[in-house]
Formats: structure tokens, sequence, C-alpha cells
């Protein structure tokens, strides 16, 4: 009796939801004339009501809408014992099923209000967190037409193409995209673009009740969050595992509901190739619940490759929008640089765009700008190589991270590369980047940092901040701070420890390739020459270097291809690396 009087109370409010109202209207049908005598209804409106409309529906709509107007205390239980009077139990047990719909609604829109309302912008660990209110500070990304997407196989070639692109396309408006209801979206974009940012805005909006207004629960899911449970099968599984604690389905049919599921970091789900090949069989259960979210609403995001190959598995007919997120235009950079940065820094930061082209193009990148706002408004001299290369910027994100950790409390970044130990401790950071990239992870345990680098101590600080420990209701793990930031770690591991063999030998470093070209640049006025020096054995540190240093290392197509590739770079990473490769092309 208690937890039906618990129920009735909590679910008072559900009769002046219009959809409440829709769905039982339509199951009242024919009844509709008895369910307004027992509600009180004047017959000279009934009549009204039945000369107005048609539809029955449509009549039993009207009926509980003026019977909620005119009433002066509505109330859910008064409608229940209107249905029992009319001893249409089974209306009842649809009111029922449809307030608990909408019980399940509220709550799981509240969860994400309180926990995507504010989020923690990526930034370097400070003594104290920064979260941006994503309601007051959200910039509007530039979304386009991608249904062209170039289906590139790696990292470098998918930057440039959207360098290339950011100068010829036509932004679409954000309603345009999502007050309209695809079935499907696919969103893609390069790392540090804002696909995540614009997806928390999209769980904020529709809680907001400001799209998707006929879906009735959203569900939003990180690849790299599912990796770990192999072993879920099916829809209900997920749901309930991962949200289980915030709504109780029971036994309601998820299929009464209107879904909509959100899929996020699609080229960090381990199993993507089984995900997107049909002909092959997975023998990993997982697999088969994220197909089981093609068939509800669903919205994809991914960088662009991985979206290039997902759009496979669909169909022509399939209605679907294909976007791309190409980060902030100048307006949007503006409007950052006006809202987050302290006012007697902003002009210092529009000078240091305008006067850096690789600045200035890379500030369209959310992430990106934002580290370059931080290192900027916390120097108190900007050196004029500081972002010459993507790999400058690269490096200064990473030990400006490193400087501003509490362990080391602003000490000069030459005075911290000079202790032996603190050079072994970020090379083991670096490690575990590496062993999470060729393995395609990126969360991990407590248990297996010590996997990947022995008799390792992360309970010292030596983390540096670069990883950090997130709570859920799953459980913790571990995982890099951005994806950015891991990868450029793999690749420093990559320069100092590794051989052009073992480099080439594994796909998963092509991605990587930039960023080893880059580190050659060991100029005495870049920040790049504390990584480069991190191995005791770094006999041969880069691809380049063997290039150069060692002949017929590798074969001579293999030695062109990358050439190629890397010329297609062009100065974005490394002029120096640039220079060397064509005068070493010139010889072959």
């Amino acid at each position: 009796m208690e937890q039906r009087n618990a129920f009735l109370k909590q679910n008072e409010n559900v009769i002046f939801s219009k959809k409440f109202k829709l769905k039982l209207g339509e199951s009242v049908g024919e009844d509709w004339r008895t369910l307004g005598h027992w509600l009180k209804i004047k017959d000279d409106f009934l009549d009204t009501i039945d000369h107005d409309l048609t539809s029955a529906s449509d009549k039993g709509y009207s009926i509980l809408s003026k019977w909620v107007q005119m009433n002066k205390s509505p109330t859910f239980s008064k409608l229940r014992t209107a249905l029992y009077n009319m001893k249409r139990i089974d209306l009842i047990r649809i009111a029922d099923i449809l307030a608990k719909m909408s019980e399940i609604c509220t709550a799981l829109k509240k969860y994400y209000l309180v926990n995507y309302g504010k989020t923690n912008e990526v930034q370097p660990p400070l003594n104290a967190s920064a979260n941006v209110d994503l309601n007051q500070k959200f910039v509007n990304l530039c979304i386009a037409d991608a249904v062209n997407v170039q289906r590139d196989a790696v990292f470098n070639v998918e930057l440039k193409d959207f360098f290339q692109k950011q100068m010829s396309y036509i932004s679409i408006p954000y309603d345009e995209i999502f007050l309209k209801e695809k079935p499907v979206i696919l969103i893609s974009g390069i790392a540090g673009i804002g696909k995540t940012w614009l997806l928390r805005k999209c769980l904020l909006d529709w809680s907001n009740g400001l799209i998707w207004k006929n879906v009735e629960l959203v569900f939003y899911l990180e690849c790299r969050m599912l990796n770990q449970h192999q072993n879920i099968s099916n829809i209900n599984e997920l749901i309930n595992f991962f949200f289980g604690d915030i709504i109780k389905l029971n036994d309601l049919n998820i299929n009464s509901f209107d879904l909509l599921f959100i899929v996020d970091g699609l080229d960090e789900f381990m199993y993507f190739n089984e995900l997107v090949n049909k002909n092959l069989k997975s023998k990993n259960p997982i697999v088969n619940a994220l197909t089981e979210t093609q068939k509800f609403k669903h919205v994809v995001a991914g960088r662009v490759n991985a979206v290039g190959q997902y759009q496979s598995v669909y169909t022509e007919h399939i209605d679907k929008i294909t976007i791309q997120i190409m980060g902030f235009s100048e307006n949007g950079i503006n409007t950052y640089v006006e809202s987050n940065v302290i006012d007697i820094k902003k002009q210092l930061v529009k000078t240091t765009l305008n006067n850096f082209p690789i600045a200035k193009a890379m500030a369209s990148v959310p992430f990106y700008l934002s580290s370059i706002c931080k290192i900027i408004s916390d120097s108190e001299i900007m050196y004029s190589n500081s972002f010459l290369t993507i790999t400058d910027l690269y490096a200064n994100i990473f030990l400006y991270s490193l400087q501003k950790h509490n362990i080391y409390n602003n000490k000069l970044i030459n005075e911290i590369m000079e202790d032996p130990f603190h050079k072994k401790s970020i090379l083991n950071i670096c490690k575990i980047a590496y062993e999470l990239l060729v393995k395609n992870k990126v969360i991990f345990s407590k248990k297996e940092i010590g996997t990947f680098v022995s008799g390792f101590d992360h309970s010292d600080g030596s983390l540096f901040g670069f990883i950090e420990k997130v709570e859920t209701n799953v459980g913790c793990h571990f995982q890099f701070l951005h994806l950015t930031i891991m990868e450029f770690c793999a690749s420093v591991y990559a320069f100092n420890c590794l051989n052009s063999e073992e480099i080439m030998a594994n796909k998963m470093l092509r991605s990587c390739l930039p960023i080893i070209c880059g580190l050659t640049n060991k100029s005495q006025n870049s920040l790049l020459k504390f990584l480069v020096n991190l191995s005791s054995s770094n006999e041969s540190s880069s691809i380049i270097s063997n290039f150069f240093f060692k002949k017929r290392v590798i074969g001579c197509s293999e030695v062109k291809s990358i050439i190629v590739m890397i010329i297609k770079i062009k100065k974005v990473y490394s002029l120096n690396a640039f220079m060397k490769v064509n005068r070493y092309i010139m010889t072959k």
C-alpha cells in the first residue's frame, strides 16, 4: 500500500503531460464520452467535441485536456478512479505504465542536467578543477555536410583534409540538424574538435525540452566504457547495466518507448571491424548489443575515418544525415577568448593567434584553443617557437601540464627535466600511452598500470595528472585526459625507444608518424629537446633518423610511401623534418 501511494504521489503531475494525454486518449477509443461523464464534463462540451473532431483518439485527448484545464485540483488518483468507475481496468494499467514511463524520463533528464550541466574542460590539471557551464559558455561549433567524407586511412591525412575543408564548408545551423529528428545522425570530426562537447550539449537541450521533443528516453554510451564489458549481449542488459541506478525499467517493454541512443567515440571501440563488417561473425556479445541500437533512433560520433567506414552498415534508403564538425569559426574563436580569458591577457592571445599560422589554424579546434589560451595566459614571456608546428604545440601542452602539476609548483621546465627520475617517470607515462595505443584501448585498470610498466608506482604523483582516475556507477577506471595527449605520449615513446622496423611493423603507430617526424626538430630553442632524450639507450630515436643513419633499413618502396605521406603534411608538423625528407627523396 505504501509503495502504491508513493507511486500515485510521485506521478500526480503526469496528467499535464501532452504525451500522456495523447497516448491515453488513443487507448480510450470510443469510450471517450463515458470517460467525460465520469470526469464530470458537461454534455454541451461533449457535444462540441463530437461535432468538431473526427477521430476517437482526438476526442479522448480533448476530454483529458479539458478536464485538466477546468478542474481546480486534477490528480492522477482522480483519473484512475474515473477509469475504475468505467470498469476499464485495462486503461488503469495503461495509465500506470504511461506514468511510469514519464517518471523514468524525468529521472533520466534530471541525471543529465545534474551530471552534464557542468563539465570539466580539457586542460592541464590544476589544484582546483575548472567547470564549464555548457548552458552559459557553450560556443556554437561549425557543422558541415559530410556526405562526401574522405575515408582516409591515417590521422595526418584526415587533418590535412580538415584544413582544406575549413576553407570551403557551408555551415549548417544546429537547430536545422537536431530539431528535424532524423532517425540516424552520423557525426565525424578530428580529435579534439568538439564532438563530445556537442553531444553533451544535445543531452542538456533534450533534458530541457528544446530538441528531440518526441523522444522519451536518450541513452548516452561511451565506447571506451563498452570495451570493458564485452559480455553484455543485448539492449536490455546494456540499459540496465549503465543506467540501472538511475532508472528502473523492471518489466516495461523498451519497445513501448521512443528511444534514442547516442554512441560517442566510435573509433575507440575495440571491436570496430566486427561492427562494420557484417560478414564477420563476432565472438563478443557487446558487438551484438551495439548493433541492436541501430534498430532505434541513434546518433553516432567518431573520427572521420571511423564514421566513413561505419556508413557501410546502412542501406541506401535509410533516412540519415551525415555531418562533420569543423570547430570554431573566427567569430567562435573570438567568442571563446572573450568568455574564457582574463581581460589583461585577451589581446595577447589574439595577437599570438594572428602571429603564429599554426596556432591560428588550430585555434578552430576547441581542445587546442583551450590549451593555447591557458598557456599564453600563464606565461610571462611568449617564445617565438612556441607554436611554430603542431608538434611544438603538443609539446607545449604536455610540458605545461607537467609544470603546473602540484608536485612541481611552477618549477622551470629545464629544472624538472634535469632530474633522471622525472625523465624516467615521463617515459613510463609515454610507455603506458604506447601500450594502450597499440592495443586500441583508451581506459585501463590500476592493475594494468603494473603490467604496462613493471614496478611503476603511481601513488607518488608521478602520473603528473596526464592520467585521471574516473569514478563511475560500475567502478573506477583510468584514462588519459585526452586522446590527443595519449597519442602524443605514444609518439614520444616510439621516438625514444623504437627503431624504424618496429614502428613500421605496427599499423596502430601510423597515426603517430607525423608527430614522430616532428620530434626530429631538436633545436636548442625548442621545448622538444626535453622529450627526445628520455631513454638512456636511445640508439636510433626516430624513423627519420633511421632513414639518414642506417642504409636501407626498410624497403625503398616503403620509404617512398612514407615520404610522400610526410610531404603531404607540408610544414604543419615540422619544417625541419620536411626539409630533411625533401632532400632525402632527391637522392633516391
